[in-house]
């Protein structure tokens, strides 16, 4: 999809979009392929502050460049486009993870390899909680979560089973933490019935 259809997708599940400078242009493409693309994963930041998160988010910090993701989702529920394209996101991922997003499998392997560049083939959103298990995800944050991954998954004719979290992909990463993966899955779901 490109950067219109996407910022139209967002627009149309009913997200509020804040567009961050030369967002359909800031991206990592010349460190490889953007695409195909075959899923949306969701991170969170380890961070606190809307303005900070979306800046960080945005430019990077020493040793990983920006953008991080495609969208920053702050606490009040609004997505920051910060990119678009390839995004230092993702990371290093299982292969066999890959193949069941791909196949829209209801359960997923463990992800006990990474040797599959995610940042090719996935949407990345980055939500603002510092992962403690502890700092909340208030409603509005969470239903733009929803929506967000939805619109992706209804551009491209996914089901909810194209939404993975970062821990899901990565070993070692416990991302997002304070809400479930299958509880969030369950609402992109409903929401795309």
């Amino acid at each position: 999809m490109s950067a219109s259809a996407f910022l139209r997708a967002l627009k149309a599940e009913g997200l509020t979009v804040v567009e961050v400078g030369d967002w359909r242009d800031h991206n990592r493409n010349h460190k490889g392929p953007w695409g195909p693309v075959h899923g949306v994963m969701i991170h969170h930041t380890v961070t606190k502050g809307s303005k900070a998160t979306v800046d960080i988010c945005r430019k990077g910090y020493s040793g990983l460049p920006g953008p991080l993701c495609h969208g920053v989702i702050t606490k009040d529920g609004r997505v920051h486009l910060v990119g678009y394209g390839r995004a230092n996101h993702a990371g290093l991922g299982d292969d066999d993870v890959l193949r069941a997003v791909i196949a829209e499998k209801k359960t997923f392997p463990p992800d006990n390899e990474a040797n599959t560049d995610g940042n090719r083939h996935f949407y990345g959103f980055e939500c603002e909680n510092l992962g403690d298990g502890k700092d909340p995800w208030p409603a509005a944050q969470l239903e733009a979560v929803e929506r967000a991954a939805a619109a992706v998954c209804r551009h491209h004719g996914w089901n909810e089973r194209s939404v993975i979290g970062h821990l899901e992909w990565q070993p070692g990463k416990v991302d997002p933490r304070g809400f479930t993966m299958a509880s969030m899955r369950k609402r992109i779901r409903d929401r795309l019935k």
